[in-house]
């Protein structure tokens, strides 16, 4: 394994810097100035679409494709790098270069399984930035970390798929310029398959039943950068036939493949937030005082600031090494290494969040410094693309399944 970055790598992460420091950094203070402004905290503050254009001018534009047809071309260990600097601002950043969820998994969706037509209307925009996109498939009613479970109804009449459902935490819905659902429902309740069960369809948001309901809160933040969490209820929703994505019950397989990407991804970004939690904690050490000493000489500060060091360097290492494998031998080859991402990178960069907090007082949990609500970014992703229990159970079956073998 070689993770010394090549040249293309090099000269994109050069850009991408000059990028967060000369556009990023300075926008996020007026673009929270600019949402005040605005009548619904819903609308993009206008600097948003500045920093796209600039973006796209200088190349930085839908990095996280791999597919040289749509995207950047770039392999996931290209990729990881510059995920991880934009994650440093991730309220702005992975938006300013068409790199955000959900509308990644989205594409990659779109891209991999969709047919020439829905690549047309949904592919296209999306790659353009011209529009938004949702991805609905958690529900209140059921365990939704099990997605055999959902309970959303997609049957046929005719030339039609009739949806009818309720989902909440649905990412992006809330945002006005989101135009598509990927809505995934039972087309097979009965199949002797439980992972045969689920399809995909998409539903443009302005179709007759479709109700998004109320915004959902996380940690009692709306995160209206991120288009908010809504709950949405699909009342006899009807839309043609050739809105299915890929084939009837396929819909379990097309969630597992776009959950391998969106995770690592996920992960990529936390490693920059950890990063920026580092950096606020040195400058806060370096310029405070209490009880006639530095904050940087208490010895308790010094071993956070170490600690974190240390486990930003072993997740970096750990998602680099996911990252190769992923493009070395596939997501299923890399499927141990994924899970084991997913437990171990939120897990930690909350702990150094949590640190990071601490050690800015009352300012660390207030709307003057960023931390609380990375904080509260952090500790969902602990839920979301899958609970960190699921994982552990999965990886520790793999784990015994080695050795049952050994067993008399």
């Amino acid at each position: 394994m070689d993770f010394e970055f090549d040249a293309r790598t090099e000269e994109l992460r050069g850009r991408l810097l000059a990028f967060m420091d000369e556009h990023v950094y300075p926008a996020e203070a007026v673009a929270g100035e600019q949402r005040a402004a605005l009548d619904s905290p819903w609308r993009t503050p206008p600097v948003v679409a500045e920093l796209k254009a600039a973006a796209r001018e200088q190349g930085l534009w839908n990095l996280f494709l791999p597919d040289a047809e749509h995207g950047a071309g770039l392999t996931n260990l290209q990729y990881a790098p510059l995920a991880e600097i934009t994650g440093r601002s991730p309220q702005l950043a992975p938006t300013a270069t068409n790199c955000a969820a959900p509308d990644t998994g989205n594409m990659e969706v779109l891209a991999q399984f969709g047919s020439a037509e829905q690549r047309e209307r949904w592919l296209k925009p999306l790659l353009a930035g011209e529009i938004r996109s949702a991805f609905a498939m958690t529900e209140p009613e059921v365990a939704s970390s099990d997605a055999t479970n959902i309970e959303t109804r997609i049957r046929r009449e005719g030339d039609e798929y009739v949806i009818t459902g309720r989902k909440w935490y649905i990412s992006g819905a809330m945002n006005p310029d989101c135009a598509v659902f990927i809505v995934m429902g039972k087309t097979d309740p009965d199949g002797d398959d439980i992972r045969r069960q689920q399809s995909m369809v998409l539903v443009p948001r302005d179709t007759p039943g479709v109700e998004v309901r109320r915004a959902m809160t996380v940690y009692g933040y709306e995160d209206h950068w991120h288009g908010g969490h809504a709950e949405v209820f699909f009342h006899d929703v009807r839309v043609p036939v050739a809105n299915l994505i890929g084939e009837e019950g396929g819909g379990f397989a097309i969630a597992q493949a776009r959950l391998g990407p969106g995770r690592i991804h996920h992960c990529m970004r936390l490693i920059g937030m950890a990063e920026r939690a580092v950096e606020l904690m040195c400058r806060r050490a370096t310029s405070r005082t209490a009880f006639g000493r530095p904050l940087a000489a208490q010895g308790v500060v010094q071993q956070w600031i170490a600690d974190a060091r240390v486990s930003v360097e072993q997740l970096r290492l750990l998602v680099l090494k996911t990252a190769w494998l992923m493009d070395t031998v596939g997501n299923r080859g890399a499927h141990t290494e994924i899970q084991a991402i997913k437990i171990a990178v939120p897990r930690t960069v909350v702990g150094i969040l949590d640190r990071a907090v601490q050690l800015h007082g009352a300012g660390g949990v207030s709307q003057d410094f960023p931390l609380a609500e990375l904080w509260a970014g952090a500790r969902t992703l602990q839920l979301a693309d899958g609970p960190d229990e699921v994982h552990q159970r999965s990886l520790a079956r793999r784990e015994l399944k080695r050795f049952a073998a050994d067993r008399p």
